[in-house]
């Protein structure tokens, strides 16, 4: 039988934050944890975009660019390394 999505909140994956120790979060805090470390790991913003299904790449950008500013941090470096190559 199908999972309901009441029955897979309500029964699993609440079972599973308070075995695991964890705080009480929404199933989908962790679309939001997922897109947030995957750009913080630098993955593409165009395919961070694919996965969550938006249409466009800049609703991701707007969503996500509190991830933005310690990426920025390390362009001076970045910069460094490729023009003393």
């Amino acid at each position: 039988p199908p999972v309901h999505k009441s029955n897979l909140v309500n029964r699993s994956f609440r079972r599973v934050l308070e075995r695991a120790g964890l705080p009480r979060i929404r199933f989908h805090d962790l679309r939001h944890s997922a897109a947030t470390l995957l750009l913080k790991e630098e993955i593409n913003p165009k395919v961070v975009q694919m996965i969550l299904g938006h249409s466009s790449v800049s609703t991701t950008l707007d969503i996500y660019c509190h991830v933005l500013p310690s990426m920025i941090e390390d362009v001076p470096k970045t910069m460094d390394k490729l023009l003393a190559a």
